[in-house]
């Protein structure tokens, strides 16, 4: 469709609605993009490498940062990769398509925690995958059933390609996969040979301590594909990230075709990351994030909570961007939806995460997009909406 001559051509992918405070963005707030830290790396990267900069880059990424990443990754989860273990990515969206053109073909079999990332469910659905849901509890992925759901695909002749999950601040809902079921998760994946895709962007937004371990640090080498991105704690707009996984699925992914044809990912960015962080830019900067959006969980939780109805369950994460609000088995999010942005707020229902028929009963909220003072006015938004909801419908009725 033709842009209107009186219209300017759109920069970004949110748009805001006049009145309304939009809390289904998981976007960072402007304010909080270290412009200033970025400008001196960009100099500092020109500076170093000149034209190289701005060459094709080495397939698996530029050294620098590579080196810098496993230094840190070993510091922090007791393993650090080989420089034939780690590569860079377009960020987690396109990490996650490279893996897929690697590991499946049309019509293979997935596993798919539920609820999940609902963007990440749209890039498996452009491979034309048989997507299977897994669910999960408020300990994470239910590592029993995924156990029965695979012995039932093996058994049916389309046994799992891969299983895909959010196990660390999950997306939606927050929670971490507890521990005993990280070291089940993998000891299963490694037994049936099931490669774990774990999506794992939100590691470095850990607010009440360290972020549980990894399942790649504890698993088997080669049994899991991790995903990691410098979108949440620099700027999505870098399309930087990088994945650590067996030797031969990186190499495999080094030497396909995309990487032969482009070179690296985004090199160019790559290096002034590199030198970002080897100035110590990127922990000074994740320290100012991890405060900021500490501040703004709390106050998000606390006004929900003093807003809501005692029955609506409002479930305050230990990272990452979103909370997640259990509703009333009577109360359908999607009903709620429009009373609430009558007043002036808005959500993604739950339902929304799935696969299947479930979530209907609750919501997701991000965090991430807007100052204190608007967090606290939407929740208090969204508890007048609740409010007048529940005192509109017949007792007893359960919105469809």
């Amino acid at each position: 469709m033709l842009q209107s001559a009186a219209m300017p051509a759109p920069v970004l992918q949110i748009f805001e609605r006049p009145g309304i405070i939009e809390l289904t963005w998981g976007h960072p707030d402007l304010a909080l993009l270290p412009v200033e830290a970025m400008r001196r790396a960009g100099l500092a990267a020109l500076d170093r490498y000149g034209p190289e900069a701005m060459q094709y880059g080495h397939p698996a990424g530029p050294g620098p940062l590579l080196e810098w990443l496993a230094e840190r990754i070993g510091r922090q989860e007791g393993r650090a990769p080989a420089l034939d273990e780690i590569m860079t990515t377009g960020g987690i969206s396109l990490g996650l398509d490279q893996l897929l053109t690697c590991l499946t073909a049309a019509g293979d079999s997935v596993l798919v925690e539920s609820p999940t990332y609902h963007l990440a469910v749209r890039i498996m659905r452009d491979h034309r995958l048989n997507l299977v849901p897994v669910p999960a509890d408020t300990d994470g992925l239910r590592v029993d059933l995924l156990a029965q759901t695979l012995d039932r695909l093996q058994a049916a002749g389309t046994p799992a390609r891969a299983l895909y999950l959010v196990p660390t601040f999950n997306n939606p809902t927050g929670r971490s996969l507890a521990a005993d079921r990280r070291r089940a998760l993998v000891d299963l994946a490694a037994a049936h040979d099931l490669v774990i895709i774990e999506d794992d962007v939100y590691r470095e937004l850990a607010y009440d301590g360290p972020a549980p371990a990894s399942l790649w640090s504890i698993a088997k080498p080669g049994t899991v594909a991790r995903l990691g991105s410098f979108s949440k704690s620099l700027g999505p707009g870098l399309r930087l990230g990088w994945l650590t996984a067996g030797r031969e699925l990186v190499e495999r992914l080094i030497n396909g075709g995309l990487l032969d044809s482009g070179g690296g990912i985004n090199h160019y960015t790559a290096l002034v990351v590199a030198e970002l962080c080897a100035c110590g830019d990127y922990d000074t900067n994740l320290d100012h994030l991890r405060r900021s959006y500490r501040e703004r969980r709390d106050v998000l939780v606390s006004t929900l909570r003093e807003c809501l109805p005692p029955a609506y369950r409002v479930n305050a994460p230990g990272g990452g961007f979103f909370v997640w609000v259990d509703l009333p088995a009577d109360v359908n999010a999607r009903a709620l939806l429009s009373a609430a942005e009558a007043e002036g707020v808005s959500f993604i229902p739950g339902a929304s995460f799935h696969l299947d028929a479930a979530g209907q009963s609750a919501l997701r909220l991000a965090f991430s997009l807007y100052p204190l003072a608007q967090l606290a006015e939407a929740a208090r938004r969204l508890g007048a909406a609740a409010h007048e909801f529940s005192a509109a419908q017949p007792t007893g009725a359960v919105q469809h």
